[in-house]
């Protein structure tokens, strides 16, 4: 039954892999110093939170709330009400690469739900520089806007253009999210994947050209010469190192996921194509701000990447279901 009062809230909490639990904690009243409190408005389900349930993701000690896809409302003050969206990352503000304006990958971040507790829950304490307006937007769309900033920072980084062919390994949402900024870039889009439903799926919303792998990957036709940019959204080191072959010379490759394994590559195909190998993590708030403007414009069907919505009650039985589904979902969002 769910607790009504209004000095405690629930948490989803993954408290060891495979084991997902609503517990009850004080409600938030106070923030630190440059921080504020945040009503959550709506959250969605990463990869990274289907990981975390599954003990894959390289960085969390557990027990953990989880949940970093965030939207939400200033809790108090003059800007009560107000519609943010919340940027996860957490930085430290000295570190050589925040001190060069690296925040995204400050070498003591701290992400929510990842290495501290997460917004899977009704209020939450923010920096305050880590709240980004989402006027214009509903509190759904304000929620997918992380994840899309993935990819648009992947892309970012990656420097393609309107000249480019690219590829795109793995059509979950982090994918979709990164093929969708590609093709926004100008770039013509291919997205690969080992299941089929997922390819159907983002061929049917998105209009993207599929590659289905089956057995080893042999490009023909105009894509014989290769990829000018690949990019890895599948979190499998095998499929990262697949990848490299289909670099066309002076191509690069994209590691937008993360995985515990090493990787290793051909070098002398590697100097053969000069290729690049480029690591993408997080986002800046230049990204975040990239994907307002695009969901503002209409640039990003919203509507087509939420997949289901549900109450946060409902997760401590839906997960491991929706874990065993999510080739067939996009994104799934939650209302706390």
């Amino acid at each position: 039954m769910m607790d009504t009062r209004t000095d405690v809230m629930n948490c989803l909490v993954c408290v060891e892999p495979g084991k997902m639990a609503l517990e009850t904690r004080p409600m938030p009243v106070s923030a630190p110093e440059d921080w504020v409190l945040v009503d959550i408005a709506a959250i969605g389900i990463c990869g990274t939170d289907y990981h975390i349930f599954e003990g894959k993701h390289p960085y969390l000690n557990y027990p953990r709330v989880i949940g970093h896809e965030l939207s939400g409302y200033f809790a108090e003050g003059p800007e009560a009400g107000k519609l943010v969206v919340v940027n996860p990352y957490v930085s430290c503000g000295k570190c050589r690469a925040c001190r060069r304006g690296k925040p995204n990958c400050c070498s003591n971040i701290e992400v929510l739900g990842v290495h501290r507790d997460g917004g899977m829950c009704s209020r939450l304490a923010v920096p305050r520089q880590n709240l980004y307006s989402a006027d214009g937007l509903t509190a759904e769309q304000a929620a997918m806007v992380e994840f899309l900033a993935i990819g648009a920072h992947a892309v970012a980084r990656s420097g393609i253009s309107s000249d480019d062919l690219v590829l795109v390994t793995g059509a979950g949402p982090i994918g979709i999210g990164t093929a969708l900024f590609a093709r926004l870039a100008g770039a013509e889009v291919h997205l690969m994947d080992l299941s089929r439903a997922r390819l159907d799926l983002a061929s049917k919303l998105f209009g993207f050209n599929a590659l289905h792998i089956a057995g080893d990957t042999v490009l023909e036709g105009e894509l014989a010469d290769g990829f000018d940019a690949v990019f890895d959204a599948t979190g499998n080191a095998r499929a990262i190192e697949n990848g490299f072959p289909l670099l066309a010379h002076g191509g690069s490759a994209v590691l937008v996921s993360v995985v515990k394994d090493d990787i290793t590559f051909n070098d002398a195909e590697f100097h053969k194509r000069e290729a690049r190998i480029i690591g993408s993590r997080n986002a800046l708030k230049s990204d975040f701000d990239r994907v307002m403007d695009a969901m503002r414009s209409g640039k990003i069907p919203t509507d087509a990447l939420a997949s289901r919505k549900l109450g946060l009650s409902e997760l401590p039985e839906e997960f491991p279901k929706l874990v065993e589904d999510r080739e067939h979902l996009i994104k799934v969002l939650v209302s706390p």
